[in-house]
């Protein structure tokens, strides 16, 4: 029997969660980061350490949060502490293996934007902001970056820098005195991208099934390096897509019911 067919997406919340292993200390962001985290908390990696930035440690959701502060998390943790605690004892202190970040925008030294679209000043789009990604982006051992891939979001030249990925290649993270190793890879729905030995710049070394690197090449807004030989990810387990259905038909039901959107409705 074959795989069932799978979205782009589920693809690249399957080749993220396979970046874990089992036993890692994972400072989690919200969204696809916190999909494909769990996603290896179900599958490979059951002894994953999953810290998320509002202070819980070893959270052990059964539905995605909506946010940080997502009572989930608290009520499923080993531990809850203050904020101060997670970032000066546990990220700054070396204590995170690895860090899952999303973004708007990235460059090709795997640098973040999660500020503004735009001018500053005057920005076409005011964004959430990055929260706890630079320092994440700064101290954990080694990050992944999820996200999308567009010419809109891997640009030559990002419209604000929120979090440091290799600066300006080169080593200049290095002389930065950023204690974390940097982006190991940016998981896209495309491919899998990872830093050149040297350089620092973001190269194309995996793709998926069914995508050709000409299209990985044109959705990426400069000039994108190709490594000599481009693996091909294995396509999501019927296993692993079971799980990770599974987890987003709990949050939809956790989060869409009755009680809550009559309240959403009367609110002003």
């Amino acid at each position: 029997m074959g795989v069932p067919a799978y979205t782009p997406d589920e693809m690249m919340t399957v080749a993220a969660a396979r970046m874990l292993w089992d036993g890692c200390v994972c400072f989690v962001g919200i969204g696809v980061p916190s999909a494909a985290a769990n996603l290896a908390r179900f599958t490979h990696a059951p002894n994953v350490v999953l810290i998320y930035e509002s202070g819980t440690i070893g959270t052990r959701p059964q539905v995605l949060p909506l946010s940080i502060g997502d009572g989930e998390l608290a009520a499923s943790a080993t531990a809850v502490v203050s904020l101060p605690e997670i970032f000066s004892y546990w990220l700054q202190g070396g204590r995170i293996d690895a860090g899952f970040l999303a973004a708007a925008q990235i460059d090709r030294f795997g640098n973040l934007n999660s500020t503004v679209i735009g001018d500053y000043a005057r920005p076409k789009t005011r964004l959430p902001g990055a929260g706890g990604a630079p320092e994440i982006a700064a101290h954990a051992r080694e990050t992944f970056v999820i996200l999308k891939q567009s010419a809109r979001t891997f640009v030559p030249k990002l419209d604000f820098r929120s979090s440091a990925g290799f600066m300006e290649g080169s080593g200049s993270r290095a002389r930065s005195g950023a204690t974390g190793a940097g982006p190991r890879a940016v998981i896209t729905d495309l491919g899998i991208l990872r830093p050149a030995a040297g350089t620092e710049e973001l190269t194309l070394t995996e793709r998926y099934e069914g995508v050709g690197i000409e299209e990985v090449v044109a959705a990426t807004g400069w000039p994108l390096k190709v490594a000599e030989r481009v693996q091909l990810v294995a396509a999501p387990t019927t296993e692993e897509l079971r799980l990770l259905r599974d987890l987003h038909a709990r949050t939809r039901a956790a989060h869409n019911r009755p009680a809550i959107l009559r309240a959403l409705k009367r609110l002003p």
